[in-house]
């Protein structure tokens, strides 16, 4: 959204309009007395307003996710009972409805848990917390979870820990998000029999200084010499993903075209990239149609004290 000083900006430039004219420049068009303040007070107030109906509108989300969270957890727990056939035996069809029922509330779980994280990530309520750790374990633990469900599905998934990268402090219970929004992604459109790699190595991150003042016309960057980042990929032989929606797939509720019916809210990219800009780190996608992507993301090894956890990367 825009801040209230590039707002003025915008106003300002769209009131002082040359004139066109043949190959001359024009003086600049005179606002009408008191037009241009009137319109300028309107459009900072209409921001104003949606910036305070965005906020409900997320807090309602996020309140009604989590009131939808007990109850469901309830229905889970009486179908495990069933399952466990603890109240009695049950015949091959009820077992199976059991079982649809399971799968069904694993799902709506799974949304519910995507709303209130990204109520959480809009309205600044999730913190990094972060510890000092050993990345490989906490990659090797998301793949252990994710292995069963891609054998299944025939699918591989490779992972080789890289004894290259130290111990540093980066949040492990939202990296592992990361990781797995990311794995869940390739799971979705791999088909089978395909292939997905997960992959980290240390990674030399030339980013602008922002601990010194910069002198006029001078960019101070951090030195490089030594690996500051990691890189952490994960790539796969799926369908790929045209170059002109590479920006578009981490906003918020995007769908690619023709993907409108599968199953998800569109929110596990936009909740990706906004753990890693929390991280002080950046995510992007690189791809072409049939030939597989590659999703990479760096964070660095030092987190930035003041990172973001909001915005588009550009």
């Amino acid at each position: 959204m825009l801040d209230r000083r590039s707002l003025m900006a915008s106003v300002q430039k769209n009131i002082c309009v040359p004139e066109p004219g043949e190959g001359k420049t024009s003086a600049p068009l005179p606002a009408p007395q008191g037009e241009g303040i009137i319109n300028v007070v309107e459009l900072l107030q209409a921001h104003s307003e949606l910036q305070e109906r965005f906020q409900r509108t997320t807090n309602a989300l996020g309140s009604a996710a989590h009131d939808l969270k007990t109850p469901l957890a309830i229905l889970n727990g009486y179908v495990e009972l069933l399952q466990s056939e603890k109240l009695g035996s049950l015949n091959n069809r009820q077992l199976d409805v059991l079982r649809d029922m399971q799968s069904s509330g694993k799902r709506l779980q799974q949304f519910i848990q995507d709303f209130l994280t990204y109520s959480a990530l809009e309205t600044g309520g999730l913190k990094m917390q972060f510890a000092a750790g050993n990345i490989n374990e906490c990659l090797s633990d998301v793949c252990r979870l994710w292995s069963n469900r891609f054998q299944e599905k025939g699918l591989a998934l490779y992972f080789l820990a890289n004894d290259k990268l130290p111990v540093f402090l980066f949040d492990s219970p939202k990296l592992e998000r990361v990781i797995s929004n990311l794995l869940e992604n390739s799971f979705k459109f791999v088909p089978g029999g395909g292939t997905v790699w997960l992959h980290a190595e240390p990674h030399m991150w030339e980013r602008r200084a922002t601990d010194q003042p910069a002198s006029s016309g001078e960019r101070r960057r951090q030195d490089t010499s030594q690996p500051n980042a990691v890189k952490v990929s994960v790539s796969d032989t799926g369908p790929g993903i045209p170059a002109e929606y590479q920006q578009e797939v981490f906003d918020d509720f995007f769908r690619l075209p023709g993907n409108e019916n599968q199953e998800g809210m569109g929110l596990g990219l936009a909740i990706v990239r906004r753990l890693v800009q929390g991280m002080g780190g950046k995510i992007w996608v690189e791809s072409d149609p049939g030939a597989g992507c590659k999703f990479s993301f760096l964070i660095p090894f030092k987190p930035s004290v003041n990172p973001a956890g909001k915005g588009k990367n550009r």
